[in-house]
């Protein structure tokens, strides 16, 4: 017997197997052509776009329901630049002096480099921050759990949103980020988690082939 309020669970369809197994099949599909872009377009994306999305991010699961997740959408040019200004410096001292050689040589087959003229072009990037401190309602400042996980679970749902609306998305995490933080305003307890650039790709954006090889399901799954 529950001792806490509660509610009816609604939002689940009662589906036969087969429209099951072909609903996971069509969305799987969609993923499937889910691409990390490069090479972005500077055509405006609708602020309704956006929320939405975001909106999606803020119903994943999370420790204790404490949602420990801020997104700060950066749409100003002079914002970008400062951004790109900051990460490339990072980017650079990370190729030059920080990065192992056998890192470096995993990120050859995808061209990485130090340039980041995408967060410049892009329309839209989203500055992720994981909070240490907060709760379930706005003003709270109670202690967070499971913040990395449930900050990640958050940022999934919101890159699948993106891609769900037409748009390619690209993960960065320049380190260390804090460059972030200064920039969008945010709190000492709030950590930079991710930086994602969001908009339409170019018409001449190519995907570099390595991007394509995903493991199949034997190399990323066991049933026991």
């Amino acid at each position: 017997m529950k001792d806490h309020p509660s509610t009816p669970l609604v939002g689940y369809a009662v589906l036969s197997d087969a429209e099951a197994v072909a609903r996971a099949t069509d969305f799987r599909a969609e993923m499937g052509r889910r691409r990390t872009v490069r090479e972005f377009s500077d055509r405006p994306v609708p602020r309704a776009v956006v929320e939405q999305a975001l909106l999606t991010a803020g119903s994943a699961p999370s420790g204790a329901n404490h949602q420990p997740w801020f997104f700060s959408v950066i749409e100003s040019a002079d914002a970008r630049a400062r951004i790109r200004e900051a990460a490339e410096a990072e980017e650079k001292a990370f190729y030059e002096t920080k990065a192992p050689q056998e890192w470096l040589e995993a990120l050859a087959p995808l061209g990485t480099d130090p340039d980041k003229g995408f967060l410049e072009v892009a329309p839209v990037l989203i500055a992720i921050f994981a909070q240490k401190r907060g709760g379930p309602r706005p003003g709270d400042a109670r202690k967070n759990y499971y913040v990395t996980e449930s900050v990640g679970i958050a940022t999934g749902l919101l890159i699948a949103a993106l891609h769900r609306a037409g748009l390619a998305t690209l993960t960065h995490t320049p380190a260390p980020m804090s460059f972030l933080s200064e920039i969008c305003g945010r709190p000492a307890e709030e950590k930079p988690f991710l930086l994602l650039v969001a908009g339409h790709p170019a018409d001449d954006a190519t995907v570099p082939l390595a991007a394509l090889d995903k493991k199949p399901l034997d190399a990323i799954a066991a049933w026991i």
